[in-house]
């Protein structure tokens, strides 16, 4: 996993591109995180999206490769949409490019993949679906918006304890074009980006 572990180097040294407003945002998530720890209590951020196909995917992948990065456990990562659809290839092949082994491991329309952001440690079962989805808790989890459409979807968010707004553009635009693999590239950065800087806050604060 040495591309990966370059990859996460990387960002982290870029933590001054976040812009200030969304560096308190992602700290306030930080403070969320470190009061759960604090309690002895497992910590559940779910990711929603509408079609649970690209930034949700991102956002709970490099979430959960963070807190793995700054040994941080008792940290589960969830993804879910107000729509499925299917996990992007293109979302794929960016998180690819980043380091992260991922393989097919069956379905064709919503097909499923295991995603290793360690040797070590068990793959991340990802494929779309909603966020009420069985695998996905019912209470006493962080519900973390990674859309806009979402975030006015879903105002309420039934079950959560913490809801927040972690906005990021969506690379689909840019489907069919020949700026579709740069454009997945760079969210999965910024994601994995911010993903990082919340979870080296929280490894500050339990210090």
């Amino acid at each position: 996993m040495e591309k990966l572990n370059q990859t996460t180097q990387l960002l982290i040294k870029e933590s001054g591109r976040i812009p200030d407003e969304r560096k308190l945002r992602l700290e306030e998530l930080a403070i969320y995180i470190k009061g759960k720890l604090d309690s002895g209590k497992e910590v559940h951020l779910v990711f929603i999206c509408t079609h649970n196909s690209r930034r949700s995917h991102m956002a709970q992948i490099w979430a959960k490769a963070a807190a793995h990065y700054f040994g941080i456990g008792h940290i589960n990562t969830y993804s879910g949409g107000t729509q499925k659809t299917a996990f992007h290839p293109s979302a794929v092949r960016a998180l690819k490019e980043a380091g992260f082994k991922i393989k097919k491991s069956g379905g064709k329309s919503n097909p499923k993949y295991k995603v290793k952001y360690a040797s070590d440690i068990k793959s991340l079962l990802c494929f779309s679906k909603k966020y009420q989805h069985k695998s996905i808790p019912k209470e006493g989890f962080a519900a973390i918006m990674t859309c806009s459409d979402a975030d006015e979807a879903c105002p309420v968010v039934e079950g959560a304890e913490y809801r927040t707004s972690i906005t990021y553009d969506d690379p689909k635009i840019y489907d069919g074009t020949v700026k579709e693999a740069e454009a997945y590239i760079e969210r999965s950065l910024q994601i994995g980006r911010e993903m990082l800087y919340v979870f080296a806050k929280v490894t500050k604060m339990l210090r």
